[in-house]
């Protein structure tokens, strides 16, 4: 089986707080160790009242402090919200606490919307048209290159593996074009993944970073002991894209049996699109769905989020998908 691996969106659960998010978050990631996930992963996203994961090098250096062995990284962080320089000195420091554990995934997408992108003071015109450029000063910065007046201390000379991050053909694209690995956000955004596959196999360059082409896909798992169970533990995940997607975004709700019969069928057809990328169920459901997805995309790694309401379910869950990644 490929390796598995954890995205941690930090969820703030409907009445509780960011601190108590930070604290589920370190213990997510040091049960994670112990099950032999490959990775752990935190996304950069601001405004939003449910993911407290906005200053995502901040909770990283948190996260790696309290774990010994599992890879910590962005994924990913929204490089037009920052500039290349100061990327560079974050994930060097982390890479200097934490030597050989860091993972740097890049997108392009604000992570917010455009009145909180403005509070960043980002350039809205221009900045995500500067992405390439700025992938590629970045990457200087660790290499050290002559070509930059200005050094990255730290960063310079630190091997930090650098990671695309997309949900469409762009990023594809430009993983394939720079030799790096790409993860497709197939997890909210799965429209496009097989073409997006399809083209970065098609198109890439090896670099010295790597050789071949390497595709992590996002992937969503709701897994109980009862496939009625896991139907209703995900209803906590399908009400935040609901809210999301209408304008109303919220802090992860408990669970509400028999939600989707209360959609409409825009909504049920949102839902279908935004989360067909998901496993729900018991563990023999999950393992089944788990491998036709893996079959049918030739992933070489899956990237697991598990928006969870209850704390303990999902830890269950991730338990039960590390099993079903180590049987095989």
């Amino acid at each position: 089986m490929i390796p598995f691996s954890i995205l941690d969106l930090a969820p703030i659960t409907e009445g509780s707080t960011a601190a108590e998010s930070f604290r589920r978050s370190l213990d997510l990631a040091q049960h994670g160790e112990r099950w032999g996930y490959n990775r752990f992963w935190l996304a950069e996203h601001h405004g939003m009242p449910g993911i407290a994961s906005a200053a995502t090098a901040v909770l990283m250096s948190y996260v790696a402090n309290g774990t010994r062995t599992i890879r910590i990284g962005a994924g990913g962080i929204m490089l037009p919200n920052h500039s290349p320089l100061v990327i560079a000195e974050q994930f060097g420091t982390l890479e200097s606490l934490f030597p050989g554990r860091i993972d740097l995934g890049l997108g392009r997408a604000p992570g917010s919307d455009h009145t909180t992108a403005r509070a960043l003071r980002r350039n809205l015109a221009s900045d995500a048209d500067e992405f390439p450029q700025d992938v590629v000063e970045l990457m200087d910065y660790f290499a050290g290159s002559p070509r930059r007046q200005v050094r990255a201390i730290p960063g310079a000379g630190l091997d930090v593996p650098v990671w695309i991050l997309g949900s469409s053909l762009f990023g594809a694209q430009l993983a394939a074009a720079l030799g790096l690995p790409y993860a497709f956000a197939s997890h909210f955004a799965p429209q496009m993944m097989m073409q997006a596959i399809d083209i970065y196999r098609a198109t890439f360059r090896p670099s010295a970073q790597l050789d071949k082409p390497y595709v992590m896909l996002g992937y969503n798992v709701f897994a109980a002991d009862t496939d009625a169970e896991a139907t209703v533990l995900a209803t906590s995940m399908q009400q935040a894209f609901v809210n999301l997607r209408t304008g109303r975004p919220t802090q992860l709700k408990p669970p509400v049996e028999g939600y989707l019969d209360l959609l409409g069928p825009a909504e049920r057809g949102m839902l279908d699109s935004v989360l067909s990328c998901s496993a729900i169920g018991a563990p023999e459901t999950v393992t089944r769905q788990m491998k036709a997805f893996i079959a049918r995309t030739g992933a070489d790694e899956l990237m697991i989020t598990s928006q969870i309401f209850d704390h303990k379910a999902r830890l269950r869950a991730y338990e039960i998908t590390a099993d079903i990644q180590r049987a095989g």
